[in-house]
């Protein structure tokens, strides 16, 4: 067990090492001057105090070194738990921005995904049962999986929050609130976060009622169904078995589908203008904010390394011969 854990952490240190260097050579690469863009917002018209500005912000930045400084800078900074200074919002600190778009996504992203998975499962599970529910439920899956979330997003936010004006469209709370521990504060933070998850929710539930139902009708054809069932088992039980083991591929495909579900979710956040990491990206890329853009991307690289480590350890634990493979014994 203890050697199967080292072995992943390996792997994942080195693709953590890997997907930190692409993201910090993205912004890098990407047209355009954040210093330049944060003294057009300056209005200076004298050219001399302009190339002045020009220099000392370049020099507070550090982007007057060669490349590879800048890389071993960044990495020293990392390893300090510094990410640098914001362009956009100077001088504050990345990690302090960062910090504040974070609850947000986090609030959002993990019951969208916990409740559509368990959910969806359940469902996917009774529609291989029954043939009528089979033949709702499957073209209804089809159909909500084909949807991309940025459109169910736009077609939520049309219908329940501009017809009919039930919900709010854009913000995390009411713009004359201030966050505090009452339940205006509250009431107001569910009402601007449900039709975000609501469309994160829909879409994602498709896929893994449609995973569960396929599954489950592969098992119950199996080998062992099959002989369970000549030797007079009762029906619950085989079902039980079946679900035991469909459950099995759906851990995996929620690592699998983890990266997906997470740009969603940042495509979801732009669409209502949610404070999270999706509408911080979108501001950081339109001040063409390196560090905020690399911390941000740094969150969630570390976000999805940690979550998929987390399912490859619970994967371990439910599958019984994963254990017996890793013990040296027979299958």
């Amino acid at each position: 067990m203890w050697r199967y854990i080292g072995r992943k952490l390996f792997v994942y240190l080195l693709t953590f090492v890997i997907a930190v260097t692409i993201n910090w050579m993205i912004p890098r690469f990407m047209p355009g001057d954040p210093v330049r863009s944060m003294l057009s917002r300056a209005s200076v018209g004298n050219p001399e105090a302009l190339q002045r500005m020009n220099d000392y912000y370049t020099g507070v930045f550090g982007l007057d070194t060669p490349l590879h400084e800048q890389y071993l800078a960044f990495w020293a900074g990392l390893l300090r738990g510094d990410l640098g200074v914001s362009v956009m919002l100077f001088p504050q600190p990345v990690l302090d921005i960062i910090m504040r778009s974070v609850p947000y996504t986090l609030g959002l992203l993990l019951p969208a995904i916990l409740l559509s998975w368990i959910v969806g499962n359940r469902i996917g599970a009774f529609a291989a049962r029954k043939k009528l529910l089979d033949n709702t439920i499957l073209p209804v899956g089809y159909i909500l999986t084909a949807m991309p979330y940025m459109w169910l997003a736009l077609l939520l936010a049309w219908s329940l929050g501009i017809v009919a004006g039930v919900l709010p469209t854009a913000g995390g709370y009411a713009p004359s609130l201030r966050p505090e521990f009452s339940w205006l504060f509250i009431s107001s933070l569910i009402s601007h976060w449900f039709l975000p998850f609501l469309s994160m929710f829909i879409v994602a539930l498709g896929g893994w009622a449609i995973g569960m139902r396929n599954m489950i009708i592969y098992e119950l054809e199996a080998d062992y169904s099959n002989y369970l069932q000549a030797l007079g088992a009762p029906t619950r039980l085989i079902r039980r078995y079946a679900f035991r083991n469909a459950m099995l591929p759906q851990i995996t495909g929620l690592a699998v589908q983890l990266g997906t579900v997470l740009s969603g979710a940042l495509l979801t956040e732009i669409v209502f203008n949610y404070p999270g990491l999706g509408t911080l990206i979108l501001q950081a890329l339109n001040n063409r904010d390196f560090f905020v853009l690399q911390g941000t991307f740094l969150f969630v690289v570390v976000g999805v390394l940690i979550a998929n480590f987390i399912i490859d350890i619970v994967y371990v634990l439910v599958d019984p011969r994963t254990r017996v493979q890793m013990t040296g014994g027979a299958a």
